[in-house]
């Protein structure tokens, strides 16, 4: 399992330890363990600033009314699978009181 940023077909970000699902070699679907929803808001500007590119970003569990930990989705609802920032990883493990870090390689 490895850390990755899922972009649903529903256009969704969502962050999660995540594990292919393969079925006679072909890949099925995944597991995604403790996943959140990426949301980003750029900041209210008070000043005109060309220059400033920065987001604020929120995680938010994914299933907000369910105690599941671990949600299996069909491979066909992913459009890709990037790798995350460092920082918006280390959001992600810290919010999730750190219970993915031993599945980071770096």
């Amino acid at each position: 399992m490895a850390i990755k940023l899922a972009i649903l077909q529903d256009k969704e970000q969502v962050i999660s330890d995540i594990k292919e699902l393969v079925d006679d070699g072909k890949p099925v679907g995944y597991m995604l363990k403790h996943p959140h929803k990426v949301v980003t808001n750029q900041p209210f500007l008070v000043e005109d600033k060309e220059d400033d590119t920065s987001v604020q970003v929120t995680l938010t569990p994914w299933i907000l009314l369910s105690t599941d930990t671990e949600i299996v989705i069909p491979g066909n609802h992913v459009v890709t699978l990037v790798e995350p920032l460092d920082t918006i990883k280390q959001m992600y493990m810290e919010k999730t009181d750190g219970s993915e870090s031993s599945s980071v390689s770096q």
